[in-house]
């Protein structure tokens, strides 16, 4: 990767990161919050932070890997291929725990914006508002051997 490539990579993802903080922050705001306008407003940021995470995996596989085949199952395969390590293009991003709560988070997202006529559960929105402060903490991202220097 030449080093301007690897410069507007490293920008780019710092971004991603921040935009991620703010919504963990949001989350934290309304998190103890009570009433159901505090529930969809939670509701919403969880649904912001997968697709935060999911642009941050974008950026990534942009760069590396480019593209996905399978159009219909596009979000489950780029949550999966960042559990993997790609032999001498980029290690795995993911941990195997920060992949299950993350696949947790993209459900929720899932159904978060195809739930029109369906009421939230408050006890379904406490469990995954718990994976995701669970994620905050977990590492991530790993450095690159040749890029950690």
């Amino acid at each position: 990767m030449e080093a301007e490539e690897y410069a507007v990579l490293k920008a780019e993802i710092k971004a991603q990161l921040i935009e991620i903080e703010n919504i963990y922050a949001k989350i934290v705001q309304r998190k103890s919050g009570r009433g159901l306008a505090s529930l969809e407003s939670l509701s919403y940021q969880l649904h912001n932070l997968y697709c935060a995470y999911e642009d941050l995996f974008k950026i990534i596989a942009k760069t590396f890997e480019n593209h996905i085949d399978d159009k219909n199952r596009y979000h489950i395969e780029l949550l999966k291929r960042m559990t993997i390590t790609v032999e001498g293009i980029r290690p795995a991003i993911l941990s195997r725990e920060s992949y299950l709560l993350l696949d947790n988070l993209r459900s929720f997202r899932h159904f978060f914006r195809h739930a029109y006529t369906y009421e939230l559960d408050r006890r379904k929105v406490k469990l995954v508002t718990e994976d995701a402060m669970r994620i905050k903490p977990l590492p991530t991202l790993t450095p690159h051997p040749a890029q950690s220097q």
